[in-house]
């Protein structure tokens, strides 16, 4: 993770979860409205880094998974919570529903 987050990102720390989205926003936008089904992206997970966070914050791996998937997907929804801080809350709102939505909070 250290190494794709460095390559990708520019940051040279390991990372809990990475997003490569395969589209630009025009395309996002547009397969928002289509109803062809689209590869959005990939999402890579460090599980030993899930394990860890799971430990310290006291909750289950699979609570911990299912986390890193929504916050991942989000990203290749169009979210960023670096963008800002009104992108943020809404990025972690959006966290929230979902993971309610799916019984794993």
């Amino acid at each position: 993770m250290r190494t794709l987050n460095n390559r990708w990102r520019g940051i040279d720390r390991t990372t809990d979860v990475l997003s490569f989205p395969m589209l630009d926003n025009n395309e996002l936008a547009a397969a928002k409205t289509s109803r062809i089904p689209v590869i959005l992206g990939d999402i890579v997970i460090s599980a030993p880094k899930a394990e860890r966070q799971a430990r310290q914050i006291g909750h289950s791996l699979e609570r911990e998974m299912t986390f890193l998937v929504v916050h991942g997907l989000l990203h290749l929804f169009g979210y960023d919570h670096e963008t800002g801080k009104d992108d943020e809350a809404r990025m972690i709102a959006r966290q929230r529903e979902l993971m309610e939505a799916l019984d794993a909070c």
